[in-house]
C-alpha cells in the first residue's frame, strides 16, 4: 500500500493510497485509489466504493479529486476501483457488466468491509458504468452493500441504454463500442506496475475485444441483456437507493422506473442536467449533490437520525429558445411523495388532418421521410463527449415530417412523465420503424424539442420476439415517450412530429417505408399535472472544490461540420478535441481527438456509413504513448458489416496493429 502526502483540509488530513491492491480469488488483483479520513486510524468509517473501467489515475481523477477528497472529509473512505483489465488492475476486460465484472464487485465489497479501517459498511456511487454497475450489486446484495447512490444509469440493459431504443438500433451501440475501444487500448502506468507495463499491455491489447461484435449480435430483447438487467428482480434490491438522472440525458427514464419497481428504501432526483455529476452538471442549475449524498449515506451506512428526503424530486423545465449549447436553462423544481403519482392525470389528444386536439379525425395520414432527417436532433447521451450535442431548432427536420399541433395553449401545462402514443398504421414494407418528438412550438416560429420516443414495428408484441408486417394490412402500435418535466406556456401550441427514418441517432432500415395512418385509431396520451401550491425542494450550493489540479497542455476543442458530397451524400463530421491535460497529482499526461463521420443519401437507407476514429495520448515525461482505433459500419439490405484497426505505439515505435472484419445478419432491425 503506497501513501501519497497527506492532504490537509479545513476539516482534517486525508491520506491518499495508491496503490492499494485488492486480490481477487482467481489470483488477480484490482488496483485502487483510497481517499482515507485521517481519523480512521483510530475510529473505523463507512465507505464509499465507485468501480469503473475508465482509469482512477487520469481518466476519471479530476473528477475523484473533487467527490472521494469531500467524502473523505466528511467522514468516509472514499475509494475508485479500476475494473479488470483497464487502468492498472490485472486481468482481461471482455464485456460490459459481466458476470465476471460483478463477481469481481462483489469481492471488493467483501474485502473493503473485512479492513479495520472500515465499520463493515459499504455504500457505492457512479454515473453511467459506475450508475449501472452500482445498482447490479445492489442486486446481487452482498451482506456488507446497504446503500447506492445511482446516476445516470438503466434498469434495463436491452429497451434503455446505448444499444437499441424501442427496438431500433442507436449508432451509438457502434459509438460506444468504439469509445470503449479506445479508453481500453490505453497502457497501464509504469509507476504502478513497473517495468512490466509494455508486456501486460501487449497481453492486455492482443485480448482486447471489439465488442460491437457481441451487441450487434443481440438484436432482440434476448438472455444476453437480460442479464444484470436489475428490472428483471426489483425484488433482489435490498440496499436504500437514491437514483438520479437528467432530462438532458439518454437516462431519465430509469429514475421513474426504479421508484415504482424497487421495493428497498428509494428515492430520485431528476433535474435538467446532461450526461454529468448533479454537482458539476449542465444546463444549470447545479445543486449540492454532495450534501444530499452524504445525507443519504449518514442515514443508511452510519444511521444517523435524520431522514433524507424520500420523495422524488424534479426540475420541470420553462420553455427556452432552442441551441445546440444550453448551459443553464429556467424552470422549477417539484417534489412528488411517490410514483406513480395520484396527482398526475392523462389527457387524449387525437391526430387528425387538423393537428392534435380533442375531436378524431376521419380523413387519412401520411407519413414518409428522407433517411437525412433527424440532423437537427440531439446526440442521443448529451454531455458524454462534448457541450454542443443538444437539440436545434427542430423546423429544419419538421418540414419532412408529419407534424400536427395543438391550437394555442389558453394555460400553462406541465406535462410529468411519459406520453404514450397509439398508431392504427398501414405498411408498405415487412420492416421499418417509427419515430415520434414533442416539441414546442413557439410564438416566435422556432420549435423546440421536448422528448421523443421510437418503435420498430417488428417488435409491437415485444422486444423478444420480430414480426415481420404485412405490407398493405393495418396494425395497432403503442409506444412511450421518454419521461419528461416540461412547461409548455400559454400561447405556444404542443407539436407531434413524426418520421420513419432519423439519422444520425438510428441506423436505417434496409428500405425506405411510408405509412398511412388511420386517425380513427391514433391518439397522444400526454401525462399532466395540474398547479399546486407547494414548496419547492431545497438544494446546498454545489461542491466543485476539487483537491487537486490538472494544467492544461493543448486547448479542448469542438467543430461540426454539414456539407452535401458531389453524389448527393449528407455527411456530418464531428471533431472533439479533449485537449491534453497534466494531472498533477500523479504527473500523468492524457489526450485525445474524436473524429466522427456520418454519410447517408436521402432516398438510400444502405448508403448509411458511419466512421470513428480516436486518438488516445498517455505518458509522463520520456514515457509517451499513443493509440489510434478506427471503426467503420455499414450495411446491406441483409446485413451489417464493421470493419475496424488498433495501433498502439510506444513513442514512434508501433508495438502491436491489429485487425477486425466481419459481418452480422440483420434481425427484424
Amino acid at each position: 500500500m503506497q501513501q501519497t502526502d497527506g492532504t490537509l483540509t479545513e476539516r482534517g488530513a486525508i491520506r491518499v493510497l495508491d496503490p492499494v491492491w485488492i486480490p481477487m480469488r482467481d489470483g488477480t488483483q484490482l488496483a485502487a485509489r483510497i481517499w482515507m479520513p485521517d481519523s480512521a486510524r483510530h475510529a473505523a468509517a463507512p465507505v464509499v466504493l465507485e468501480y469503473l473501467p475508465y482509469r482512477r489515475r487520469d481518466g476519471t481523477l479530476p473528477r475523484d479529486e473533487l467527490t472521494h477528497a469531500w467524502l473523505a472529509q466528511n467522514g468516509y473512505v472514499g475509494v475508485r476501483v479500476d475494473i479488470r483489465g483497464n487502468g492498472d488492475s490485472g486481468g482481461h476486460m471482455t464485456d460490459e457488466y459481466s458476470e465476471t465484472e460483478l463477481d469481481d464487485g462483489v469481492q471488493v465489497i467483501e474485502w473493503l468491509a473485512a479492513q479495520d479501517w472500515c465499520t463493515g459498511s459499504v455504500g457505492m456511487i457512479g454515473i453511467s458504468w459506475g450508475g449501472f454497475n452500482g445498482l447490479q450489486l445492489a442486486q446481487l446484495a452482498p451482506p456488507a452493500l446497504k446503500a447506492a447512490v445511482t446516476i445516470c444509469f438503466t434498469d434495463d440493459r436491452y429497451a434503455d441504454d446505448i444499444h437499441y431504443m424501442g427496438g431500433c438500433l442507436l449508432t451509438e451501440n457502434k459509438g460506444w463500442s468504439s469509445q470503449m475501444f479506445a479508453y481500453s487500448s490505453r497502457p497501464p502506468d509504469p509507476e504502478i506496475v513497473g517495468a512490466d507495463w509494455r508486456e501486460i499491455w501487449l497481453d492486455r491489447l492482443r485480448n482486447q475485444p471489439l465488442h460491437i461484435e457481441t451487441w450487434l449480435a443481440h438484436q432482440r430483447r434476448d438472455a444476453y441483456w437480460k442479464h444484470a438487467s436489475v428490472c428483471e428482480d426489483y425484488r433482489a434490491v435490498k440496499a436504500a437507493i437514491l437514483a438520479v438522472g437528467g432530462w438532458a440525458d439518454a437516462y431519465s427514464n430509469a429514475v421513474p422506473r426504479t421508484i415504482a419497481g424497487l421495493s428497498s428504501p428509494v428515492a430520485g432526483i431528476n433535474g435538467p442536467w446532461a450526461h454529468k455529476y448533479p454537482n458539476v452538471a449542465w444546463p444549470e442549475p447545479a445543486i449540492g449533490f454532495l450534501h444530499e449524498v452524504k445525507t443519504w449515506f449518514d442515514h443508511w451506512l452510519k444511521g444517523a437520525e435524520k431522514t433524507p428526503d424520500m420523495s422524488y424530486r424534479m426540475f420541470v423545465m420553462e420553455s427556452e429558445p432552442p441551441a445546440r449549447r444550453m448551459l443553464a436553462r429556467k424552470g422549477r423544481w417539484i417534489a412528488e411523495p411517490s410514483w406513480p403519482s395520484p396527482r398526475i392525470g392523462r389527457e387524449a389528444l387525437y391526430l387528425s388532418e387538423q393537428g392534435l386536439g380533442a375531436q378524431k379525425g376521419g380523413t387519412p395520414l401520411h407519413v414518409e421521410s428522407p433517411q437525412t432527417i433527424g440532423l437537427g436532433g440531439q446526440r442521443f447521451c448529451p454531455g458524454m463527449r462534448s457541450l454542443d450535442e443538444l437539440a436545434d431548432d427542430q423546423r429544419k427536420d419538421d418540414a419532412h415530417c408529419l407534424t400536427l399541433d395543438t391550437a394555442p395553449l389558453s394555460e400553462a401545462k406541465d406535462i410529468i412523465g411519459a406520453a404514450r402514443l397509439r398508431l392504427r398504421l398501414t405498411p408498405d414494407q415487412a420492416s421499418g420503424f417509427v419515430v415520434a418528438r414533442l416539441c414546442d412550438l413557439r410564438p416566435d416560429g422556432t420549435v423546440a424539442f421536448i422528448t421523443m420516443g421510437t418503435l420498430n414495428l417488428t417488435h409491437r408484441a415485444g422486444h423478444d420476439t420480430v414480426a415481420p408486417l404485412t405490407p398493405g394490412a393495418p396494425v395497432e402500435v403503442e409506444f412511450t415517450f421518454n419521461d419528461i418535466a416540461y412547461r409548455v406556456p400559454a400561447g405556444h401550441c404542443l407539436r407531434l412530429s413524426l418520421s420513419t427514418a432519423y439519422w444520425p441517432m438510428i441506423w436505417p432500415s434496409a428500405a425506405p417505408l411510408s405509412l398511412q395512418l388511420d386517425p380513427a385509431g391514433c391518439v397522444l396520451d400526454i401525462p399532466v399535472r395540474p398547479d399546486i401550491e407547494e414548496d419547492a425542494p431545497q438544494f446546498a450550493q454545489p461542491e466543485q472544490t476539487r483537491q487537486g489540479h490538472s494544467t492544461p497542455l493543448r486547448p479542448e476543442g469542438f467543430t461540426r461540420h454539414e456539407e452535401t458530397l458531389p453524389d448527393g451524400t449528407q455527411r456530418l463530421r464531428l471533431v472533439t478535441d479533449g485537449g491534453l491535460m497534466r494531472h498533477e497529482s500523479t504527473r500523468m499526461e492524457s489526450g485525445k481527438v474524436i473524429t466522427e463521420i456520418w454519410d447517408i443519401r436521402a432516398d438510400d437507407p444502405l448508403s448509411a456509413r458511419h466512421e470513428t476514429h480516436w486518438s488516445f495520448t498517455i505518458g509522463r515525461g520520456d514515457w509517451q504513448t499513443r493509440t489510434e482505433t478506427r471503426t467503420v459500419m455499414t450495411c446491406d439490405a441483409t446485413s451489417f458489416h464493421i470493419v475496424a484497426r488498433l495501433e498502439a505505439y510506444d513513442g514512434d515505435e508501433c508495438l502491436i496493429t491489429r485487425d477486425w472484419q466481419f459481418s452480422v445478419p440483420r434481425d427484424g432491425v
